[in-house]
C-alpha cells in the first residue's frame, strides 16, 4: 500500500501549526516507508517549501517532491488572483522553489490549476526543458479534463495527474480516470477526506473550511447525517471514520496513490494502518453514501468555475 504526504496542512492553511511538530511527522512519514511528498510553493506564501527543506536536509534522497506552481497570491491576504503557467514565470517560479526546498531538482513539477490564457502546450513544453536540464526529473498535472491530459501527453510523457476524489467527490469516475488508464498515467489523489468532512474534524479558528459549501448551513446538516451513518459502520468493523474513507479509495483505484494532509503523528499512524475495504464494505458503504450524497461542492461557486476538471 502507498500513501502519500500532502504538506499544505502545515503550512496554516486549516489554522495553527507547530513546526517541530510537522518536522516530526515528516522524519516519522519517511520512517514508515512514505516516500512521496506533495507541496506548492503558494502554499503558505513559500513557507511550505522553507519547513521542507529544513525537515529533508540529510533526507532527500530518500523521498519524491512533487511542487505545484504558479497560484497567484494576493500580499493584502485576499484569495488567489489567477494562475501564471508561462514559460517565463515557471522557470522563475523553480528557481525560488530549489532555493526555498534546498535541492537542485525536484521529482515531479506541475501546474497548481490550468492557465487559460496560455497553451497547455507551452507550459508543458517549457518543463520538458528543464526536464532536459536535469531540473525536473518528471512532469504532472493538476485538477485538468480528459481534453487538456490527451493535449499535454502529447507533448511529453505526464507521470501523474492530481485531482479530487474521495466518497464525497467522485466526478473523476466519469471521464477523468478513463483516459488515465488509457495513457497509462498514475494519479494522486488529494481531498481523500474531503478535507476533514469525513473524518468529523471540527472548524478551528482560521479554518478556511468555514467558507466552503459542505461545511456550513442545510448542507452542513444534511452531510452531518450521512458522515454519522459512515462512521456507525467504522465503529462495527473496528476503524476510525478516516481509515474507512481512505480503505474506501484504496479499494476503488488501487493503482493510484491517495494524498494525506497528516500534520500529528497520531494522524499518520491512523492513516497508514489504513487498508483497503472488502468488497461486502464497499457495498455497505455505497448503501450508506451513495455517489451525490453528499451535499455541496468542494469549492465556492468562483473556485469551481475556475477548474478544467469540472468542465463538461
Amino acid at each position: 500500500m502507498t500513501i502519500a504526504l500532502g504538506c499544505m496542512g502545515m503550512s496554516g492553511v486549516y489554522g495553527k501549526t507547530d513546526e517541530a511538530q510537522s518536522i516530526a511527522v515528516v522524519h516519522a512519514a519517511i520512517e514508515r516507508g512514505v516516500t512521496f511528498l506533495d507541496t506548492g510553493d503558494h502554499y503558505g506564501a513559500g513557507h511550505n517549501e522553507l519547513l521542507l527543506g529544513k525537515a529533508l536536509a540529510g533526507r532527500r534522497h530518500q523521498v519524491q517532491l512533487s511542487v505545484k506552481f504558479g497560484a497567484m497570491l494576493d500580499v493584502r491576504g485576499g484569495p488567489p488572483g489567477g494562475i501564471d503557467a508561462r514559460p517565463a514565470a515557471l522557470r522563475n517560479f523553480l528557481a525560488y522553489s530549489l532555493v526555498r526546498l534546498g535541492t537542485d531538482y525536484v521529482d515531479v513539477y506541475r501546474p497548481a490549476r490550468l492557465d487559460p490564457a496560455v497553451p497547455i502546450e507551452d507550459t508543458i513544453g517549457a518543463i520538458a526543458e528543464l526536464v532536459k536540464a536535469g531540473k525536473v526529473r518528471a512532469i504532472g498535472l493538476s485538477e485538468v479534463g480528459p481534453e487538456t491530459i490527451r493535449r499535454a501527453a502529447k507533448v511529453h510523457p505526464i507521470a501523474d495527474l492530481q485531482i479530487e476524489y474521495s466518497l464525497a467527490s467522485r466526478g473523476p469516475e466519469d471521464a477523468i480516470f478513463p483516459v488515465l488508464h488509457e495513457l497509462g498515467i498514475g494519479a494522486t489523489l488529494y481531498g481523500v477526506l474531503s478535507r476533514g468532512l469525513l473524518s468529523a474534524s471540527p472548524l478551528k479558528p482560521g479554518d478556511a473550511r468555514a467558507h466552503m459549501p459542505r461545511f456550513s448551513g442545510a448542507n452542513g446538516e444534511a452531510n452531518a447525517k450521512v458522515i454519522a451513518g459512515l462512521q456507525a459502520l467504522a465503529q462495527r468493523w473496528g476503524m476510525s471514520a478516516s481509515q474507512l474513507a481512505i480503505g474506501w479509495v484504496l479499494a476503488k483505484e488501487p493503482r493510484f496513490m491517495p494524498t494525506l494532509g497528516m500534520r500529528t503523528l497520531a494522524q499518520l499512524d491512523e492513516a497508514l494502518s489504513a487498508r483497503p475495504l472488502t468488497a461486502d464494505q464497499l457495498a455497505e458503504v455505497e448503501a450508506v453514501s451513495p455517489r451525490g450524497a453528499i451535499a455541496g461542492t468542494r469549492y465556492p461557486p468562483a473556485a469551481m468555475s475556475a477548474l478544467d476538471s469540472e468542465k463538461p
